[in-house]
């Protein structure tokens, strides 16, 4: 008997995106979303503003992307970058405060936030603390029906997990790692890689589930079920095309982990009216 061809291994590609603000725009949007899976919509706090949150939403919904709420410390000015101390309740109130603010996009295009994902300093703090962790969770179980994207391997995976909430574990294709799994402080030189083939080898790797090497040299296994391309690393789009085209010559699925859908509302008139159905 013929042995059965392995399982073809599926992998979502997230970009982070919408993170210009009034006149100023960063990152080459919509050239990006012709090659990812996932946009990682900023929502105000770090980055983005009402007419650049539609205009994400709009070009997100029309390529068929995943939308994610890109949530941040309030920090304007640091681009969200600088540590912050915060209450757990200031966080919980903050994240939804972000996300309820782009599912009205959401909501106006068609679509609907398909997941959460931190920003800079936050993301950082989030992936060891499990306090932050937890009120992350609490605004997760609150709002309902989110996935968490969050560091691979860091202690905010169980955390969440722990607390019923969806986690997908990222990985950097185009940041450096230092050992343990922590990504390289951008200050670090070489914390940044630059050059697409070098980005789409690493990203070949972790769609595979090789060892990639961390900023010594050293193999380092990470977990992916997503990979993210910053949408401000210099030749931004060239990279996604390069890594995407890298993934699917090697046999790789790409695909969001969470697909686009109605927004909640159509789905419950929906509900609403099937049960309407049968009781006439």
């Amino acid at each position: 008997m013929a042995a059965l061809p392995a399982q073809k291994r599926k992998i979502d590609l997230n970009c982070d995106m919408g993170e210009g603000f009034g006149a100023y725009r960063m990152g080459p949007d919509a050239e990006l979303l012709r090659y990812v899976t996932s946009a990682s919509i900023a929502c105000g706090f770090h980055a983005g503003d009402p007419r650049t949150m539609d205009r994400a939403v709009a070009g997100a919904a029309a390529a068929g992307v995943a939308i994610g709420a890109h949530v941040s410390y309030p920090d304007l000015v640091g681009f969200g970058r600088r540590h912050m101390e915060v209450a757990s309740d200031e966080l919980m109130t903050d994240v939804l405060y972000q996300v309820g603010a782009l599912e009205a996009f959401c909501r106006r295009h068609g679509t609907r936030v398909s997941y959460i994902k931190a920003h800079g300093a936050l993301y950082n703090d989030l992936a060891g603390d499990e306090r932050l962790a937890r009120a992350l969770a609490a605004a997760v179980k609150s709002y309902g029906g989110l996935a968490v994207l969050t560091l691979s391997g860091s202690p905010s995976v169980k955390v969440l997990q722990d607390e019923g909430v969806e986690v997908v574990q990222e990985a950097f294709a185009d940041r450096a790692y230092v050992a343990g799994g922590r990504l390289a402080r951008r200050s670090e030189p070489g914390a940044v890689i630059e050059g697409p083939a070098a980005v789409a080898d690493r990203s070949r790797r972790l769609a595979l589930g090789q060892p990639i090497e961390d900023i010594s040299g050293l193999p380092l296994q990470v977990e992916a079920g997503s990979i993210c391309v910053h949408g401000d690393t210099p030749g931004a789009a060239e990279l996604a095309r390069t890594v995407r085209a890298e993934l699917e010559r090697a046999g790789v699925e790409v695909r969001a982990f969470s697909l686009p859908a109605a927004t909640r509302e159509t789905s419950g008139d929906d509900e609403r009216r099937r049960q309407g159905d049968e009781r006439r």
